[in-house]
This record gives C-alpha cells, structure tokens and sequence, in this order.
C-alpha cells in the first residue's frame, strides 16, 4: 500500500487536498484551505516527478507561507465592512432609550429598538421613568445609558 502511495503521489495530495477543503467548508477558519492549497503543491510537485519526500517538504513550506503570509490578509479582507453596516447589539449604540423604570447604576429598564432591556446609568446620574437616554454600551443583557441631549 505504502509502495503504491509513493508511486501514485499525486493520488493522495489530490485526496488530501479534497478531505482539507471539506473540513474547510466545516470550519470556516481558513487554516484547512491553506493546508489544502500546500496539498495542490505536492499534487505539482508529484506531476513533475519529484520524490515524495519533496512533495512532502513542498507541502509543509507552501502551507506555512500560506497560513502565515496570506491568511492574515484574507482575514483581514474578508471582515472589512463599512462603518454604517453596523449588526446585531452594535446597532443599538447611540439609539434613542425610552426609560420604563427608574434608572439608576444598580437596576433600571428601558425599551429600545421595541424591546424591553436592563438598564443602567453610565454616569450615575438617575433617569425617572418617561424620559429618554441613549445607549452607551452594552454588556451581556444590560444596556448603559446616559442622559440624552436635550436640543
């Protein structure tokens, strides 16, 4: 088996390749992409008649170069989004706070975006029920607010 390996490398760094990219569609991290593209250089490596202990060294280099130089890049790419697209609790920073309860650092609530969140004073200073605030942050369930700039 392993004589047949050797003899038909570019069998297994085409299989490998393939397994690698399944894990990759599984995974989504591009760690197991870039090991594939290292596999498609043994396949090259393989094709032109090299030994397979120089595929195998083709593999490793190429998936180094690859996971050290170009996935940080295509990370990099791949997680810009433009300023206004903001999502999820991201979208919720700045809104307008409908203050249900009165709020204070320890307990609160409001409603914002049509639902109903723990809130609490970013300053200290409390907000009597009825009044607006604005959303400072938001950590696990709970909002901070401050008071809303009356114009």
């Amino acid at each position: 088996m392993f004589e047949w390996i050797i003899a038909n490398g570019w069998v297994f760094w085409l299989v490998l390749f393939l397994v690698l990219a399944v894990i990759e569609m599984v995974s989504l991290d591009l760690y197991f992409i870039m090991l594939g593209l290292g596999a498609l250089g043994g396949v090259t490596a393989a094709l032109l008649g090299a030994e397979f202990w120089l595929q195998a060294l083709v593999f490793c280099a190429l998936s180094l170069v690859l996971i050290f130089m170009l996935r940080p890049l295509a990370i990099k790419h791949l997680r810009k989004a433009p300023e206004s697209l903001r999502t999820n609790i991201e979208r919720l920073i700045g809104e307008e706070a409908l203050v249900l309860e009165p709020t204070s650092r320890l307990m609160g609530s409001a409603k914002i975006g049509g639902e109903i969140w723990t809130a609490r004073t970013e300053s200290g200073a409390p907000l009597q029920p009825g009044t607006y605030g604005s959303v400072v942050r938001i950590e696990g369930a709970t909002a901070y607010l401050r008071p809303r700039d009356t114009e």
